[in-house]
């Protein structure tokens, strides 16, 4: 049978309408989008086995992403990175027709008409088409058992007159693109540049789990905040024993706040000759940035300080002011340093040692704000455990905890909120085992 002029009309339709995209592009350049673009082509040529095929592709990439086309369609316009979009992040703008180039308006009123019109195309439509070409019972269309709330309203009005000013509004709140789209990263070096790689599931540590050490947090919460409202903040040494939450708290505040656009960028201390390259491009968005150097130190002859030394005070080039350093060591002198190397007056290899001294002691200084983390003594460690028991909801006697809290940290790693947490999940675990 096949399909008659009037559907193959429609599907040609649909694909010149997909390839005059101007700005939104990406949005048909997913697995999804792509498979719906084979699957268009095969079914306008009447291919059967190509149609069942792209088919059977469209139909797997939506299952695997758990989403319905239209839900596709619309995540795919949020987080979209074009000039319109990258434009209109940087404020709120309720009528982007007086503050952009009229040609930008445009282009995104086009593509934004193309996408209506795909949105309304039901998936049954399309395995109508299956059948029809193949010549038999039309396949499973891919829905969802309750189509997930849009955090925009647009896509269900009658038209979507009112999407441009809503999109402007999303894209000032949530960003655009990768900082859209993910809350914490890491710098991945490839064979020929490195790359932002998005960290889906983030550490949910919180800051109201992270006891003790009030000072330091408050401190940190503080200038954080700063960033957040824009004014110059402090570069942040966090220094101390281990195990003290040092690391914790910082991946706390990428929770506590993100919703206000802060963003953490993980880098090992392998990849800081990459800073640079990694900071520059953020002072063009509106998010505000922590860098994030874990277990910060260097050896004697490590070059790598430079560049973050570059980083931390700027050089011809301005610092960015949406971006700070939080660097986390168990030594407060970061490079280390050799009782040889102190100058004495019989040797004369270097004129001015003690100048190059004085750069290893004092790059430490060069953080605005130094944060202290001392060990936990066994009142702290045991208020700790406490604190942590009663989040965890833990059914066990007060000097009962105390004492098996002392027992465990004797036998383990030695009084820490990170020995403390340890100590909690095992009694989690037994008491689960328990019940």
């Amino acid at each position: 049978m096949g399909l008659d002029g009037e559907a193959i009309a429609k599907i040609q339709n649909y694909q010149q309408q997909s390839a005059s995209l101007l700005l939104y592009q990406s949005v048909l350049t997913s697995d999804i989008g792509e498979a719906f673009l084979a699957l268009l082509k095969a079914l306008a040529k009447g291919e059967k086995i190509n149609s069942s095929l792209a088919y059977g592709k469209w139909f797997s990439a939506l299952a695997t992403h758990q989403q319905s086309w239209q839900q596709h369609l619309v995540t795919q316009i949020l987080l979209a990175d074009n000039a319109f979009s990258q434009q209109v992040q940087t404020a709120a703008i309720d009528t982007p027709a007086d503050h952009l180039a009229p040609g930008i308006v445009a282009a995104a009123h086009h593509d934004l008409a193309i996408f209506k019109a795909l949105y309304r195309l039901p998936a049954e439509q399309l395995s109508h088409w299956i059948g029809q070409v193949c010549e038999s019972s039309p396949p499973p269309a891919m829905q969802l058992s309750s189509e997930p709330k849009l955090p925009v309203a647009f896509p269900h009005q009658p038209d979507w007159t009112s999407a441009l000013v809503e999109l402007a509004q999303y894209y000032s709140t949530h960003g655009v693109g990768i900082f859209g789209q993910f809350r914490a990263f890491r710098w991945q070096s490839g064979q020929t540049k490195g790359q932002l790689v998005g960290i889906a599931t983030p550490d949910p540590i919180r800051l109201a789990q992270l006891i003790g050490y009030d000072h330091p947090k408050q401190q940190l919460v503080q200038n954080t905040e700063s960033l957040l409202r824009g004014y110059t903040a402090q570069n942040v040494l966090l220094y101390g024993s281990r195990g003290a939450g040092k690391s914790s708290l910082v991946k706390a505040l990428l929770n506590e706040y993100s919703h206000l656009g802060l963003r953490l960028i993980e880098v090992p201390k392998s990849e800081l000759q990459n800073l640079p390259q990694i900071v520059e491009p953020l002072r063009r968005t509106p998010q505000k940035f922590i860098i994030f150097v874990d277990d910060l130190s260097f050896e004697d002859d490590d070059e790598a300080f430079k560049s973050l030394k570059v980083v931390l005070e700027g050089g011809v080039t301005a610092r960015p002011q949406n971006v700070v350093v939080y660097a986390t060591s168990n030594r407060r002198h970061l490079i280390r340093e050799f009782y040889d190397e102190r100058p004495r007056p019989k040797d004369a290899e270097e004129i001015h040692a003690w100048d190059t001294l004085q750069e290893k002691l004092s790059f430490s200084d060069r953080f605005g704000l130094t944060l202290t983390f001392t060990p936990a003594d066994q009142p702290t460690y045991l208020t700790i455990v406490r604190e942590l028991a009663q989040q965890a909801g833990l059914n066990i006697d007060p000097d009962n905890l105390d004492w098996r809290a002392r027992q465990w940290a004797t036998r383990h790693n030695g009084r820490s909120g990170r020995t403390a947490r340890q100590f909690i999940d095992f009694l989690t675990a037994e008491q689960d085992d328990q019940s």
